[in-house]
């Protein structure tokens, strides 16, 4: 399989070389094998050299001079707000990227790489996903796109995305996965790949409220409001819109219904008090709005894949069967 890794200037560094070593992990126990490599990945350029996010000098193929490939990859663009993405998008400077991929070739994006792919179309009536903070602007910006932000990896068609940062691993993998499931495995096996089919257990809700003037008010009224909450109907009066305003506003910006949002911050706040204080599960599950610590728990186990004993001593999420959820900002 022939692969063109695309590499704009400002690349993200660990995102573009977490890609190429999987690639070459993968090769390279083919090779024990026996095998010849399965996947021929080229990094490509607008020229023959890319200075990287942090200042490294990669060499590149000048995107001209490539032969027709199997697949294309956009990585990230560096740790940015969405406004630069969007910057790094436009900028004439990368406009091959969008021409690099002739109809019909397969197309895979990490991170912010995707608002490439969507850029240029391609995105228009799929399913696709982009990391979590991203996901506001992204909306906005693409309305025709199905975005899945809770979810780390999404294949629709012949385009693959993959969420934030450090999901360039899983989208590498996955594009291994189409030549050799047991090679995957292997590679996964001994570059410690875990499980992250979800990226909704570590998204900030104060952080993807800030993206609309309107959910930011409504996060910090639901914050207020956690221990005795209030309908739906008064937090819209409050804020001086009517209920179906906060509700269309919450599902065009976050993807997601007041009433879920409520939720993200209730998980939200409890993970920050089951760290932070001593207090009793049963006593945070009233401060958050529960009056059955069950309730809760079931909120953990569905939205974390965790309980709430795990939370409390800091160990890792596991497997997010459900989405949204959050941590704590």
């Amino acid at each position: 399989m022939r692969i063109a890794v695309a590499a704009v200037d400002g690349a993200f560094d660990s995102g573009l070389a977490a890609i190429m070593d999987v690639f070459g992990a993968a090769n390279a126990l083919s090779a024990r094998e026996g095998g010849a490599p399965l996947v021929l990945p080229t990094v490509v350029g607008a020229g023959t050299q890319v200075r990287t996010g942090n200042g490294l000098v990669l060499t590149t193929v000048p995107h001209a001079e490539l032969p027709e490939q199997d697949l294309v990859v956009m990585p990230a663009v560096g740790f940015r707000a969405p406004d630069e993405v969007v910057a790094a998008v436009r900028d004439p400077a990368n406009g091959w990227v969008l021409e690099l991929a002739p109809a019909g070739t397969a197309l895979a994006a990490a991170c912010s790489g995707a608002f490439f792919l969507a850029e240029a179309g391609v995105l228009d009536g799929l399913r696709a996903t982009t990391s979590w903070w991203l996901g506001p602007a992204f909306r906005q910006r693409y309305p025709a796109v199905a975005l899945e932000d809770s979810r780390t990896l999404v294949n629709d068609g012949p385009v693959t995305t993959a969420g934030a940062a450090f999901a360039h691993i899983d989208l590498a993998l996955w594009i291994v996965q189409q030549r050799s499931l047991d090679l995957a495995d292997q590679v996964a096996r001994y570059l410690l790949i875990g499980d992250r089919p979800s990226q909704a257990a570590f998204a900030l809700p104060t952080r993807l409220a800030q993206a609309d003037p309107l959910m930011t008010a409504f996060e910090r009224w639901a914050r207020t409001h956690l221990a005795d909450p209030p309908a739906l109907a008064e937090a819209a009066r409050a804020l001086g819109v009517s209920l179906r305003t906060l509700q269309r506003t919450a599902q065009a910006v976050l993807g997601k219904s007041p009433l879920d949002f409520v939720q993200d911050i209730r998980l939200d706040e409890a993970t920050h008090l089951l760290r932070t204080t001593a207090l009793s599960a049963e006593s945070i599950a009233g401060r958050v709005g529960y009056r059955n610590v069950g309730t809760l728990r079931e909120l953990v186990r569905r939205r974390r894949g965790s309980t709430l004993e795990a939370l409390r001593h800091g160990h890792q999420v596991g497997r997010a069967v459900t989405p949204p959820s959050t941590t704590r900002s």
